[in-house]
């Protein structure tokens, strides 16, 4: 049956849309879904370890980040990518996906006593040779997928994906109480790819044999390329913040630092994936209509906004009560780095969005390019940062980001076909909604007498969400019955301030 619909023609626009509506639902509900099961579990692994066990486990990722970018998920992106694509291109994918990752698995076995020898610490080696089992797993998951999403068919990824998040926590939960301690971070992630291999493989119901004749395979390989270019910068410069910070702070700083990072990072790692999945797949059944990619990645934008900017700015101003409710009292010392780090975020999620369009306009090139300028601009940030301590790298992603989200703007946006006024309309109501939420909760906050962190949390979220919704109500009420349409999976029909012609 699947494949069937992969050797169909394109998608009409209709369709598209109406499978898109049902894409983010079952993709980012079940990642929803997934997510809470999993924060659920994480939280309370993160109660029972240590910031040490956190920094020791963040140098390792250093090195998986940057060799996952070499995976071959480009490769399935140009896939995904392709109006037509026949079996053979499809086979050589799948031999592909697997001659890159088993390379890369033996990659980082052979270099781990070099990685841990620079951050001068010995287990380092050890950690990094049981997570090069985690390649091994990844061709079973990214074929199928790539065969799915060409159909923009989330729904049986979605369940995949959702029990492999608890299968996931429930070997982060075991391993933290049995008093595995920093090798429960290297379980849980082993557990969750196998049972998603697995999932995936059944799921697909694919009876594609591998090719690895890798003959007339060219286009495929040089559009996969531009895409793990452009992934491979941007992890390049996530991560050089912890490559430079890991030879100065120690273990325990690095974790309260990279914890923190999780922390706000939660929504723009966790869920937007779900929805730039859903959206390079849309994009790429829509490259030939520039206005309706326009008008979709102004909406998307917004949608999105609308859920981050309270996020954010809630992280931001609510840090210290969040830390010591969520994390436990020995995390204290990171909430001046939430803080900080939350300020950013809403720009990093913006900044993030703009890659898939522009993949799928045909443009991987130009993502390429713009993740090389950041990987050294935010490297340069943080450089510089660090001689602040680790309060100085928190808030160098403020600084950084506002430079890179304007440059990535200025490349991107005529790419897409839409003015940077367009944009800023669309998304105005969230930031003014969300600024005004703020400024109400630290009032409040200052207000209040001494009391314990979860009754002070809970009244500062609960005052938060009343302001935030209520001036939407008031000031953006067709923005409101926008996002309700679109979580019940309908065509919104009132007002859109979005012009069908956007390109400036």
């Amino acid at each position: 049956m699947l494949n069937r619909r992969l050797k169909s023609e394109v998608i009409a626009p209709k369709t598209t849309l109406g499978r898109a509506r049902e894409a983010v639902i079952w993709r980012a509900g079940s990642q929803i879904a997934g997510q809470l099961v999993t924060w659920g579990a994480t939280f309370l692994v993160i109660r029972i370890l240590d910031p040490h066990d956190y920094g020791l486990f963040a140098m390792t990722q250093v090195v998986l980040s940057v060799l996952n970018m070499l995976n071959g998920a480009g490769l399935a992106s140009g896939l995904i990518q392709k109006p037509e694509a026949d079996e053979r291109s499809i086979r050589q994918l799948y031999g592909m996906l697997i001659v890159l990752n088993f390379g890369l698995g033996i990659v980082q076995f052979a270099i781990a006593p070099l990685v841990a020898a620079y951050f001068r610490q010995p287990i380092v080696a050890d950690l990094l040779r049981v997570q090069s089992f985690l390649y091994f797993t990844t061709p079973f998951v990214a074929f199928p997928y790539a065969l799915l999403a060409r159909a923009i068919d989330f729904k049986p990824q979605a369940k995949v994906y959702f029990l492999s998040s608890i299968t996931g926590a429930v070997a982060a939960l075991c391993g933290a109480l049995a008093g595995l301690g920093v090798w429960t971070l290297i379980l849980a992630p082993a557990v969750l790819f196998t049972t998603r291999a697995i999932g995936m493989t059944l799921a697909s119901g694919h009876r594609y044999r591998p090719l690895f004749n890798f003959r007339g395979a060219g286009a495929l390989a040089k559009f996969g390329g531009l895409m793990a270019a452009g992934q491979f910068f941007w992890v390049l410069q996530s991560q050089s913040d912890v490559f430079i910070a890991g030879r100065v702070l120690t273990p325990t700083t690095l974790g309260l630092y990279t914890t923190g990072l999780f922390l706000t990072q939660i929504l723009v790692s966790k869920f937007v994936p779900a929805i730039n999945d859903v959206a390079f797949s849309v994009y790429a059944r829509m490259q030939d209509d520039l206005d309706a990619v326009a008008v979709g990645f102004a909406r998307s934008s917004r949608m999105v906004m609308l859920v981050a900017m309270p996020f954010y700015i809630g992280l931001a101003v609510t840090a210290h009560p969040l830390v010591e409710t969520v994390l436990g009292p020995k995390w204290i010392e990171a909430a001046p780095i939430v803080r900080l780090l939350a300020l950013a975020m809403p720009m990093m999620t913006l900044q993030v969005l703009t890659g898939p369009a522009c993949s799928a306009m045909g443009r991987p090139g130009l993502t390429a390019q713009i993740g090389a300028v950041g990987a050294v601009m935010m490297t340069i940030c943080f450089a510089i940062g660090l001689f602040g301590g680790v309060q100085g790298l928190a808030a160098s992603w403020f600084v950084g980001y506002a430079i890179y989200l304007a440059y990535t703007g200025v490349r991107t946006l005529p790419v897409i076909g839409l003015s940077a006024g367009t944009l800023a309309r669309a998304i105005l109501p969230t930031i003014t909604a969300a600024a005004s939420m703020g400024a109400l909760v630290v009032l409040v906050d200052a207000a209040l007498p001494p009391m314990i962190a979860p009754a002070r949390l809970a009244i500062l979220v609960t005052s938060g969400a009343a302001t935030y919704f209520g001036w939407l109500a008031l000031f953006s009420r067709d923005l409101l019955f926008e996002a309700v349409a679109m979580a019940r999976g309908r065509p919104y029909g009132g007002e859109a301030p979005i012009p069908a012609t956007t390109a400036a």
